[in-house]
């Protein structure tokens, strides 16, 4: 007989559930089973009397061991879970569960350390069940929009973009690095005349940075795209793709979001508003009196990232904001720069928090090769270079952390997010 989920048990009729002891009252002549999957609960009811053999079974459960009942499941307006429950008619322990080591209120690095038992609840079941429909949906809406996905090399003979922050192995006799983007593979992809592509895949950073922002590998969503005329193209892009699946979330779990985690999911009006990063700090002191010395103004500052949540609720009672014309010193070789040398590209900040690095990107070699002198990359960007000696089309693209975005979605901390978080002080377990 097939497994049945709880969530599809069919009242008046033998069903098959596999699961784990949640509750367990085992009384004289009654005993009371709660048995969850992902899926839901169940109670199940069992009458000594009747059924001596499941009694016998009953004696040996602990809290949280592995069961596999069978019975029919009928209508009972006592039962709090649904109004129904099984009446088994058979069955067997797959997993006999000790003591467990965690309390509900354990601090996060305890629950780290056990994180498959921290994992067994409907909160955080709920992170990855709302995570699987994000980036589903944005799967989805760039299938439709007649992408191709692709899926990059992790390892890597040199270290990519700034040669910062990389981690660095032996392959055989030689070194080579993990990945800290895809984003000269993705821009690879341009030349190779794949106009529209996209990839979810783990990046690696070599950052040793203690926020409830960062880790040291997460998972990223790329996009790049051919023929645009502006990297506004990009940013629309973007936009669309976010509302789309902020959508699909809201419509799937936005109910249990709201009930569990106590938080509205907001599906985004387009267009989303655009600042300068020069009026942004503008706003910031004219509004807030939030100063910062000219020194950090080619670039957003933690508290100011915080602050743009506030800023683009109060100008636009909007979530998300563009914010434009940073500093050349401040972004990547391979943006592409305007008449007086500005990189034409963006961040997206949500809910206070950075989210998207995005541009057009520079496919002229000459002018590449010129800006990766600037920054000194010189040989260590020579076979990135190559690509875009035979010809390659404009082009641009960003990338969205899907850990970042769940973790603001929920209102949690990155080491919450993560199936298993890897920090500069954790990679176990």
């Amino acid at each position: 007989m097939d497994r049945t989920l709880i969530s599809n048990v069919v009242c008046g009729e033998t069903n098959k559930i596999q699961g784990f002891v949640e509750n367990l009252r085992n009384k004289r002549t009654m005993a009371f089973l709660v048995i969850r999957d992902h899926s839901g609960r169940l109670q199940v009811t069992i009458e000594k009397e009747k059924h001596p053999d499941l009694a016998a079974i009953v004696d040996q459960l602990t809290v949280e061991s592995v069961v596999t009942c069978v019975g029919p499941v009928v209508e009972n307006s006592y039962v709090k879970m649904g109004g129904k429950e099984m009446l088994p008619e058979e069955m067997e322990i797959l997993s006999i569960a000790e003591p467990l080591p965690l309390t509900k209120d354990a601090a996060i690095d305890s629950r780290m350390d056990y994180r498959w038992i921290d994992l067994r609840s409907d909160k955080n079941t709920l992170i990855f069940k709302a995570q699987t429909e994000l980036v589903g949906a944005m799967r989805e809406y760039c299938l439709n929009k007649n992408f191709m996905e692709i899926h990059t090399p992790k390892l890597i003979a040199a270290a990519s973009e700034s040669g910062s922050d990389v981690f660095e192995l032996k392959y055989f006799d030689r070194k080579a690095y993990l990945s800290q983007s895809p984003q000269f593979y993705k821009q690879m992809a341009m030349a190779a005349g794949f106009d529209r592509i996209f990839e979810v895949g783990p990046v690696f950073r070599a950052e040793k940075s203690f926020t409830n922002k960062h880790a040291t590998e997460f998972t990223g969503f790329d996009v790049e795209m051919s023929y645009i005329t502006s990297f506004r193209d990009v940013m629309a892009f973007e936009a669309e793709l976010l509302q789309y699946a902020l959508k699909r979330v809201q419509e799937k779990y936005g109910d249990q979001i709201k009930e569990l985690y106590g938080l509205d999911t907001i599906v985004p009006t387009l267009p989303f508003p655009e600042m300068k990063l020069q009026d942004v700090y503008k706003e910031l002191e004219e509004r807030y009196g939030y100063k910062v010395d000219d020194s950090e103004k080619n670039d957003l500052t933690t508290d100011a990232e915080h602050l743009c949540a506030k800023l683009s609720m109060d100008k636009f009672g909007h979530e998300f904001l563009f914010v434009t014309d940073y500093g050349p010193e401040k972004r990547a070789f391979y943006h592409m720069r305007d008449e007086h040398g500005m990189p034409l590209g963006y961040d997206l900040i949500w809910r206070g928090t950075e989210i998207t690095t995005g541009a057009q990107r520079e496919h002229r070699y000459e002018q590449l090769r010129k800006q990766a002198d600037e920054k000194g990359l010189g040989e260590d960007v020579k076979f990135y270079m190559d690509f875009f000696r035979f010809g390659c089309p404009p082009h641009g693209g960003f990338g969205l952390g899907v850990d970042r975005l769940t973790m603001l979605l929920l209102g949690l901390s990155i080491k919450e997010v993560e199936f298993l978080f890897r920090g500069p002080n954790r990679i176990e377990p």
